[in-house]
């Protein structure tokens, strides 16, 4: 979008001698009281700068903004989109209202953002000039968490982006006036706060992406035996529509959680946070399938959409990808042509082999089978022999490669299946490799692909695979989890509880698969006191051995002796293999091993 008013560079790298104006977009940000917290704590303060720069880097590089100067905590970067430069603040700060609610308040940073396009004077790399200095001001004039924009900006991307915005008026910008914009719902704090003014609501609520749960579709097969089918195109169909990038989709093992509930639409949408609720039935004859779907408005409480199909079963895949697109369109009609795109599916055409899949599926998705599937032996055979005879019929169907990569992944870190284990591995890495052969966009097999870099310990790779899943399907709950994981390699740790946070957010049934990883995580940040909150839930919903020894060292650390020695005692009661610190070093998670290690000695275990 430049235009070149004095020299065109005609694509070539810029000289340092050469001075020319254009016009651009510039994004500029500092942080809300910034000197008295420095004047307070100034190495805390650096420390939660740098977390957040890192969240702000990401975002640069994901919507192509240039940082082109900084000063203390102030950041000036230019986009060559206006549409790109808002979505990136949007995202920025609800982030960074992620983060706020995940730290101590003593670590908590708030930022203001203001966005321009105007003429600036080009030097070098640095920009200068009114269009600097009017995104400067509109900076100023934000309201802290929030995003401020310039009437130009606001006129070009208004119809181009999923976002409300607040008409400011005329404002005083140094030697001339602008009409401002505030994107609607942007200050984190506001859409944050667990009590907020009806008009505030409104606006949050129409500054938010509309998110959508479906409900698991009724068999009404006279077959109960069917329930699995009924269950695939339901968990299809969220498949399909987690692809679309512009709205959230609520994971599947939240919404199925809603099988079998008395429970209102309205009243289960409000318990996920949904807009909008997709509920359907299928019923299946012979070689014949209908399926009948309706679209349902929570907020409004009506029906805005139902269709039916009538079709071969051979025609099963197309019905799926037809009803997500259907639902699509109707939430989010300026949806462009190239997420359309990311709707096709890569599925078997061979029916046989994909209901094998579904009945696999099935079983693993069984809460009262498979509640705790690693120490599940037979639920876990069971999965595996069905997802050997899909691939006996289509060898090139992906998605049993990654379903037997998800048992085996489990067992792999199974205590009952420590015998296994290098058997296990080498499975792992083949099938998860096999799957990302056959289908290298799919995100649940780049999820696999990734941890099996991860267990050769070839981080670099690790987070590589982990970046693409999560680039995949933004919108999926393990590609966020995972990506968090992978942020921890480099350390980066306050940005990976963000995507942690993320993937509960997503998948709020199931959130205790995440939130298990929060107390080795508050280990790796030195958070004591968060650490030991996690410990103690964890514990009480009688999880895995783990973290008693993690209770054990975290006692320890914070001079608690005698509950130290209580947890080291019962810890080694339940992991007889366990008698020495070397011994606990193979199975201690490298994030934080030497904090373990030392408050394990302090506890008592001997070298």
């Amino acid at each position: 979008m430049y235009q070149y008013i004095a020299i065109d560079r005609g694509g070539c790298e810029m000289s340092e001698d050469k001075v020319f104006r254009k016009i651009a977009v510039i994004f500029v940000t500092d942080v809300v009281n910034f000197s008295t917290l420095m004047e307070s704590n100034e190495e805390l303060t650096l420390k939660n700068l740098k977390a957040c720069r890192q969240i702000l880097d990401n975002l640069f590089k994901e919507h192509s903004g240039r940082i082109f100067n900084t000063a203390g905590d102030s950041v000036l970067a230019e986009f060559h989109s206006a549409v790109s430069s808002v979505i990136c603040a949007s995202e920025f700060q609800k982030l960074i209202s992620q983060r706020n609610e995940s730290v101590s308040p003593s670590e908590q940073l708030t930022f203001r953002i203001g966005i321009n396009m105007g003429d600036v004077v080009v030097e070098g790399t640095n920009l200068y000039g009114e269009g600097v200095n009017v995104a400067a001001r509109l900076e100023a004039l934000c309201k802290p968490g929030g995003v401020c924009l310039s009437n130009n900006v606001h006129d070009f991307v208004k119809q181009k982006v999923e976002l409300s915005f607040l008409d400011l008026g005329s404002q005083q910008v140094k030697n001339t006036i602008v009409r401002a914009f505030e994107v609607a719902g942007s200050d984190g704090a506001a859409v944050s706060a667990p009590s907020v003014s009806a008009n505030n609501e409104q606006e949050t609520e129409a500054s938010k992406p509309p998110t959508i749960a479906v409900l698991p579709f009724l068999n009404l097969s006279n077959d109960p035996e069917q329930d699995y089918f009924a269950d695939g195109i339901s968990e299809d169909i969220i498949s399909n529509l987690s692809s679309w990038r512009t709205f959230p989709v609520i994971s599947r093992n939240s919404s199925f959680s809603y099988r079998s509930t008395e429970k209102k639409s309205s009243e289960i949408a409000a318990e996920l946070d949904a807009r909008y609720m997709v509920e359907g039935s299928v019923r299946k004859g012979g070689n014949k399938v209908r399926v009948t779907v309706s679209l349902l408005d929570a907020v409004e409480n009506k029906q805005i959409w139902s269709q039916r199909w009538d079709r071969l079963l051979d025609d099963i895949f197309e019905v799926q990808d037809e009803i997500s697109q259907s639902v699509a369109s109707i939430i989010a009609p300026a949806l462009k042509t190239q997420e359309q795109k990311r709707l096709s599916s890569k599925k078997t055409s061979n029916f046989s082999a994909w209901d094998l899949y579904l009945k696999a599926l099935g079983v693993y998705n069984d809460r009262e089978l498979f509640q705790a599937f690693t120490d599940e032996r037979q639920g876990g055979d069971m999965v595996l022999e069905f997802c050997d005879k899909a691939i006996e019929l289509d060898p090139e169907f992906c998605d049993p490669f990654v379903l037997k990569c998800r048992v085996l992944f489990g067992r792999i870190f199974s205590h009952e299946f420590r015998d296994e284990r290098k058997q296990n591995e080498k499975e792992f890495h083949s099938y998860s490799q096999k799957a990302y052969e056959l289908d290298g966009s799919n995100p649940e097999a780049l999820v696999m692909y990734s941890r099996s870099f991860n267990i050769k310990k070839d981080l670099t790779k690790r987070n590589e695979y982990a970046k693409k899943a999560l680039e995949a399907n933004p919108s999926h709950p393990d590609t966020n989890y995972d990506y968090g994981l992978s942020l921890c390699n480099d350390r980066e740790f306050e940005e990976a509880l963000v995507y942690v946070n993320k993937a509960i957010e997503m998948d709020p049934a199931n959130k205790d698969r995440f939130e298990g990883f929060l107390p080795l995580l508050f280990m790796a940040m030195r958070d004591l006191e968060n650490s030991l909150k996690w410990l103690l839930l964890m514990n009480e919903r009688g999880a895995h051995s783990r973290y008693l020894g993690w209770l054990a060292c975290t006692y320890a650390h914070l001079d608690e002796m005698e509950k130290a020695g209580e947890h080291l005692e019962k810890f080694l009661k339940e992991r007889p293999e366990i008698k020495t610190l070397t011994d606990y070093r193979t199975v201690a998670p490298t994030i934080a091993e030497e904090f373990l290690i030392e408050g394990l000695r302090k506890a008592g275990m001997p070298d």
